[in-house]
Protein backbone atom coordinates (compact mmCIF):
# COMPACT_ATOMS: atom_id res chain seq x y z
CA UNK A 1 0.00 0.00 0.00
CA UNK A 2 1.37 3.36 -1.01
CA UNK A 3 2.01 6.30 1.29
CA UNK A 4 1.82 9.95 0.25
CA UNK A 5 3.09 12.85 2.33
CA UNK A 6 1.08 15.82 3.53
CA UNK A 7 3.33 18.05 1.43
CA UNK A 8 2.53 16.03 -1.70
CA UNK A 9 -1.20 16.19 -1.05
CA UNK A 10 -1.10 19.94 -0.37
CA UNK A 11 0.64 20.51 -3.70
CA UNK A 12 -1.92 18.33 -5.52
CA UNK A 13 -5.15 19.41 -3.81
CA UNK A 14 -6.54 20.91 -7.03
CA UNK A 15 -5.86 17.78 -9.08
CA UNK A 16 -9.28 16.78 -10.41
CA UNK A 17 -8.28 13.10 -10.47
CA UNK A 18 -7.80 13.02 -6.69
CA UNK A 19 -10.54 11.72 -4.40
CA UNK A 20 -9.79 12.43 -0.73
CA UNK A 21 -11.55 10.20 1.79
CA UNK A 22 -11.82 10.90 5.51
CA UNK A 23 -11.96 7.33 6.83
CA UNK A 24 -11.94 8.17 10.54
CA UNK A 25 -13.30 5.41 12.75
CA UNK A 26 -12.83 4.93 16.50
CA UNK A 27 -12.84 1.91 18.77
CA UNK A 28 -15.93 1.19 20.87
CA UNK A 29 -15.78 2.94 24.22
CA UNK A 30 -13.73 5.94 23.04
CA UNK A 31 -16.82 8.17 22.83
CA UNK A 32 -15.67 9.55 19.51
CA UNK A 33 -17.63 9.66 16.25
CA UNK A 34 -15.69 9.98 13.02
CA UNK A 35 -18.59 11.32 10.97
CA UNK A 36 -19.47 13.99 13.52
CA UNK A 37 -15.83 15.11 13.71
CA UNK A 38 -15.64 15.19 9.91
CA UNK A 39 -18.60 17.57 9.86
CA UNK A 40 -16.67 19.98 12.06
CA UNK A 41 -13.18 19.78 10.51
CA UNK A 42 -11.64 18.07 7.50
CA UNK A 43 -9.03 18.37 4.75
CA UNK A 44 -10.47 20.57 1.99
CA UNK A 45 -12.52 18.63 -0.54
CA UNK A 46 -12.68 15.43 1.51
CA UNK A 47 -15.61 12.99 1.44
CA UNK A 48 -16.52 10.92 4.49
CA UNK A 49 -16.09 7.14 4.13
CA UNK A 50 -17.92 5.18 6.84
CA UNK A 51 -16.24 1.77 7.14
CA UNK A 52 -19.24 0.39 9.02
CA UNK A 53 -21.56 1.28 6.12
CA UNK A 54 -19.11 -0.19 3.61
CA UNK A 55 -19.01 -3.50 5.51
CA UNK A 56 -21.51 -6.35 5.62
CA UNK A 57 -24.17 -5.06 7.99
CA UNK A 58 -25.75 -8.55 8.19
CA UNK A 59 -22.58 -10.16 9.51
CA UNK A 60 -22.17 -10.98 13.20
CA UNK A 61 -18.61 -9.66 12.98
CA UNK A 62 -17.66 -6.00 12.46
CA UNK A 63 -16.05 -4.87 9.20
CA UNK A 64 -16.74 -8.03 7.23
CA UNK A 65 -16.02 -7.37 3.56
CA UNK A 66 -18.89 -6.95 1.09
CA UNK A 67 -19.19 -8.76 -2.21
CA UNK A 68 -18.00 -6.65 -5.13
CA UNK A 69 -21.46 -5.81 -6.48
CA UNK A 70 -22.75 -4.34 -3.21
CA UNK A 71 -19.44 -2.55 -2.67
CA UNK A 72 -19.69 -1.06 -6.18
CA UNK A 73 -23.22 0.17 -5.53
CA UNK A 74 -22.32 1.82 -2.23
CA UNK A 75 -19.12 3.41 -3.56
CA UNK A 76 -21.09 4.84 -6.49
CA UNK A 77 -23.35 6.61 -3.99
CA UNK A 78 -20.49 8.81 -2.80
CA UNK A 79 -19.21 9.65 -6.28
CA UNK A 80 -15.93 7.73 -6.46
CA UNK A 81 -14.77 6.80 -9.98
CA UNK A 82 -12.53 3.93 -11.08
CA UNK A 83 -10.11 6.47 -12.56
CA UNK A 84 -9.70 8.36 -9.26
CA UNK A 85 -6.49 8.35 -7.26
CA UNK A 86 -7.99 7.75 -3.83
CA UNK A 87 -6.21 9.29 -0.84
CA UNK A 88 -7.30 7.79 2.48
CA UNK A 89 -6.73 9.59 5.76
CA UNK A 90 -8.04 9.53 9.32
CA UNK A 91 -7.91 11.80 12.33
CA UNK A 92 -5.56 9.62 14.40
CA UNK A 93 -2.63 9.52 11.96
CA UNK A 94 -2.70 6.06 10.42
CA UNK A 95 -5.49 3.88 11.72
CA UNK A 96 -8.73 3.22 9.85
CA UNK A 97 -7.29 4.80 6.69
CA UNK A 98 -5.07 1.73 6.30
CA UNK A 99 -8.15 -0.52 6.36
CA UNK A 100 -9.92 1.51 3.66
CA UNK A 101 -6.85 1.57 1.43
CA UNK A 102 -6.53 -2.21 1.78
CA UNK A 103 -10.26 -2.62 1.01
CA UNK A 104 -10.02 -0.74 -2.28
CA UNK A 105 -6.95 -2.77 -3.21
CA UNK A 106 -8.95 -5.94 -2.60
CA UNK A 107 -11.61 -4.82 -5.05
CA UNK A 108 -9.00 -4.09 -7.71
CA UNK A 109 -8.79 -0.29 -7.52
CA UNK A 110 -5.56 0.71 -9.25
CA UNK A 111 -4.61 3.97 -7.53
CA UNK A 112 -5.15 4.21 -3.79
CA UNK A 113 -2.83 5.63 -1.13
CA UNK A 114 -2.72 6.47 2.57
CA UNK A 115 -1.89 9.99 3.75
CA UNK A 116 1.08 9.50 6.03
CA UNK A 117 0.16 10.97 9.41
CA UNK A 118 -3.39 11.77 8.34
CA UNK A 119 -5.24 14.79 9.68
CA UNK A 120 -2.97 14.85 12.72
CA UNK A 121 0.16 15.46 10.66
CA UNK A 122 -1.73 17.73 8.25
CA UNK A 123 -2.56 20.06 11.14
CA UNK A 124 0.99 19.83 12.53
CA UNK A 125 2.16 21.18 9.16
CA UNK A 126 -0.35 24.04 9.43
CA UNK A 127 -2.04 23.20 6.14
CA UNK A 128 -5.52 24.57 5.50
CA UNK A 129 -8.55 22.77 6.92
CA UNK A 130 -12.24 23.15 6.14
CA UNK A 131 -14.92 23.64 8.79
CA UNK A 132 -17.75 24.72 6.48
CA UNK A 133 -20.60 22.38 5.57
CA UNK A 134 -19.29 19.37 3.59
CA UNK A 135 -19.66 19.62 -0.17
CA UNK A 136 -22.62 17.99 -1.92
CA UNK A 137 -21.93 14.55 -3.36
CA UNK A 138 -22.76 13.52 -6.93
CA UNK A 139 -23.17 9.82 -7.57
CA UNK A 140 -21.04 7.90 -10.05
CA UNK A 141 -20.90 4.49 -11.71
CA UNK A 142 -18.17 2.59 -9.89
CA UNK A 143 -17.33 -1.02 -10.70
CA UNK A 144 -15.20 -3.19 -8.42
CA UNK A 145 -13.00 -5.33 -10.65
CA UNK A 146 -12.64 -8.39 -8.42
CA UNK A 147 -13.81 -10.10 -5.27
CA UNK A 148 -11.50 -9.69 -2.24
CA UNK A 149 -8.59 -12.13 -2.50
CA UNK A 150 -6.02 -11.51 0.26
CA UNK A 151 -8.39 -12.73 2.96
CA UNK A 152 -8.26 -15.55 5.48
CA UNK A 153 -11.32 -17.02 7.17
CA UNK A 154 -12.04 -18.82 10.43
CA UNK A 155 -11.33 -22.32 9.11
CA UNK A 156 -8.07 -21.15 7.53
CA UNK A 157 -6.91 -19.89 10.94
CA UNK A 158 -8.16 -22.98 12.78
CA UNK A 159 -6.45 -25.39 10.36
CA UNK A 160 -3.22 -23.40 10.44
CA UNK A 161 -2.74 -24.10 14.16
CA UNK A 162 -1.68 -27.65 13.27
CA UNK A 163 -0.50 -27.14 9.68
CA UNK A 164 1.45 -23.89 10.22
CA UNK A 165 1.32 -22.91 6.55
CA UNK A 166 1.53 -19.21 7.39
CA UNK A 167 2.53 -17.01 10.33
CA UNK A 168 -0.33 -15.23 12.07
CA UNK A 169 0.53 -11.82 13.53
CA UNK A 170 -1.85 -10.07 15.92
CA UNK A 171 -1.69 -6.25 15.80
CA UNK A 172 -3.64 -5.57 19.00
CA UNK A 173 -1.91 -3.88 21.95
CA UNK A 174 0.15 -6.26 24.08
CA UNK A 175 -2.21 -6.24 27.06
CA UNK A 176 -5.13 -7.48 24.98
CA UNK A 177 -2.95 -10.10 23.27
CA UNK A 178 -1.62 -11.34 26.63
CA UNK A 179 -5.07 -11.35 28.23
CA UNK A 180 -4.19 -8.78 30.91
CA UNK A 181 -6.20 -5.87 29.46
CA UNK A 182 -9.89 -5.92 28.49
CA UNK A 183 -11.22 -5.90 24.95
CA UNK A 184 -13.05 -2.76 23.76
CA UNK A 185 -16.01 -5.02 23.05
CA UNK A 186 -16.99 -5.77 26.64
CA UNK A 187 -18.63 -9.14 25.94
CA UNK A 188 -15.31 -10.68 24.82
CA UNK A 189 -12.40 -12.03 26.83
CA UNK A 190 -8.94 -10.94 25.75
CA UNK A 191 -6.17 -13.36 24.81
CA UNK A 192 -4.74 -14.66 21.55
CA UNK A 193 -4.91 -17.40 18.95
CA UNK A 194 -2.54 -20.31 19.46
CA UNK A 195 0.72 -19.87 17.53
CA UNK A 196 0.22 -16.18 16.78
CA UNK A 197 2.82 -13.49 17.41
CA UNK A 198 2.17 -9.97 18.65
CA UNK A 199 3.32 -6.81 16.88
CA UNK A 200 1.16 -4.00 18.33
CA UNK A 201 0.08 -1.56 15.66
CA UNK A 202 0.96 1.43 17.86
CA UNK A 203 4.60 0.28 17.97
CA UNK A 204 4.75 0.92 14.21
CA UNK A 205 3.59 4.54 14.40
CA UNK A 206 5.46 7.69 15.38
CA UNK A 207 3.26 8.95 18.21
CA UNK A 208 4.30 12.59 17.70
CA UNK A 209 3.41 12.87 14.01
CA UNK A 210 1.04 9.94 13.48
CA UNK A 211 3.24 8.79 10.59
CA UNK A 212 4.45 5.27 9.93
CA UNK A 213 7.96 4.75 11.30
CA UNK A 214 10.90 4.60 8.90
CA UNK A 215 11.63 1.44 6.94
CA UNK A 216 14.75 0.86 9.04
CA UNK A 217 12.80 1.14 12.31
CA UNK A 218 10.06 -1.15 11.01
CA UNK A 219 12.58 -3.72 9.84
CA UNK A 220 14.05 -3.97 13.34
CA UNK A 221 10.58 -4.53 14.81
CA UNK A 222 9.87 -7.40 12.41
CA UNK A 223 13.34 -8.87 12.87
CA UNK A 224 12.80 -8.93 16.63
CA UNK A 225 9.83 -11.24 16.05
CA UNK A 226 11.86 -13.29 13.54
CA UNK A 227 9.65 -12.34 10.63
CA UNK A 228 11.47 -12.89 7.33
CA UNK A 229 10.67 -12.18 3.70
CA UNK A 230 10.06 -15.78 2.61
CA UNK A 231 7.22 -16.32 5.10
CA UNK A 232 3.57 -16.13 4.19
CA UNK A 233 1.99 -13.71 6.66
CA UNK A 234 -1.57 -13.15 7.83
CA UNK A 235 -2.45 -10.24 10.09
CA UNK A 236 -5.22 -10.12 12.67
CA UNK A 237 -6.48 -7.70 15.32
CA UNK A 238 -9.84 -7.02 16.96
CA UNK A 239 -11.98 -6.50 13.87
CA UNK A 240 -9.63 -6.21 10.88
CA UNK A 241 -8.66 -2.52 11.14
CA UNK A 242 -5.34 -2.39 13.03
CA UNK A 243 -4.26 -5.55 11.19
CA UNK A 244 -3.96 -3.53 8.00
CA UNK A 245 -1.58 -1.06 9.68
CA UNK A 246 0.77 -3.93 10.48
CA UNK A 247 0.26 -5.21 6.95
CA UNK A 248 1.19 -1.81 5.54
CA UNK A 249 4.35 -1.78 7.62
CA UNK A 250 5.19 -5.32 6.46
CA UNK A 251 4.73 -4.24 2.83
CA UNK A 252 7.04 -1.25 3.37
CA UNK A 253 9.80 -3.55 4.68
CA UNK A 254 9.44 -6.65 2.50
CA UNK A 255 7.53 -5.36 -0.57
CA UNK A 256 5.37 -8.47 -0.33
CA UNK A 257 1.63 -9.05 -0.25
CA UNK A 258 -0.08 -10.22 2.92
CA UNK A 259 -3.46 -11.57 4.04
CA UNK A 260 -5.92 -10.31 6.64
CA UNK A 261 -8.02 -12.51 8.92
CA UNK A 262 -11.19 -10.54 8.33
CA UNK A 263 -13.13 -11.83 11.35
CA UNK A 264 -10.08 -11.37 13.59
CA UNK A 265 -10.31 -11.78 17.37
CA UNK A 266 -14.01 -10.87 17.49
CA UNK A 267 -14.97 -13.85 15.33
CA UNK A 268 -12.44 -16.17 16.99
CA UNK A 269 -13.60 -15.29 20.51
CA UNK A 270 -17.28 -15.62 19.67
CA UNK A 271 -16.94 -18.93 17.84
CA UNK A 272 -14.75 -20.34 20.61
CA UNK A 273 -17.07 -18.96 23.31
CA UNK A 274 -14.38 -16.78 24.90
CA UNK A 275 -17.04 -14.66 26.55
CA UNK A 276 -17.22 -12.84 29.86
Amino acid sequence: MNLVSCEWLYQNLKNENLCILDCSWHLPGTNRNGKEEFGKLRIPGAIFFDIDYFSDEKSLYPHTLLNKDIFSKKVSEIGIKNSDHIICYDSLGIFSSARVCWMFKQYGHEKVSVLNGGLKNWKLNNFDTDSESPKAIQSSKYFANQEPKNVKYYNDIKNNISKTEFQLIDARPAGRFNGTDPEPRPELKSGHIQGSKNIPFNSLINTETGCLKSREELKKIFEKEQIVSDQDITFSCGSGVAATIAGMAFKQVFDKEFDIYDGSWTEWALKNKLLK
